[in-house]
């Protein structure tokens, strides 16, 4: 069974900034898309950002031009740098990651999501 551990989240200034990281637990699988969504309390999950293995990205609205996504395909990672962070950032961060798995097919998996909080 493979895993998605993030790591990165915690406390933050509003302006300030945070990278998360995620990575695959077994870096022999094939990732395709990668992904960061995120989920505030009473709110439904929303996509923030994505970048398929070609590295085609795509950006909420809502970060845009602070938000940036990175993978390492290498390495089956992604990383979210995220930048000049507001309160409505806060929220949990969630890894998402559609992966090939050998006599299954490809699998969307999830992380156990890491918590950012913008805070003064």
């Amino acid at each position: 069974q493979v895993n998605l551990v993030e790591s990165g989240g915690g406390l933050v200034q509003p302006g300030g900034s945070l990278r998360l990281s995620c990575v695959a637990s077994d870096r022999t699988f094939r990732v395709y898309h990668m992904g960061w969504y995120r989920q505030a309390p009473g709110k439904q999950r929303e996509l923030v950002a994505s970048i398929t293995r070609s590295g085609t990205m795509d950006f909420a609205d809502s970060v845009k031009g602070r938000f940036t996504i990175s993978r390492d395909n290498a390495e089956n990672t992604v990383y979210l740098q995220m930048n000049s962070l507001k309160p409505e950032d806060t929220a949990v961060y969630y890894c998402n990651a559609h992966i090939l798995i050998p006599n299954r097919g490809v699998e969307d998996i999830w992380g156990q999501g890491t918590q950012v909080t913008v805070s003064s």
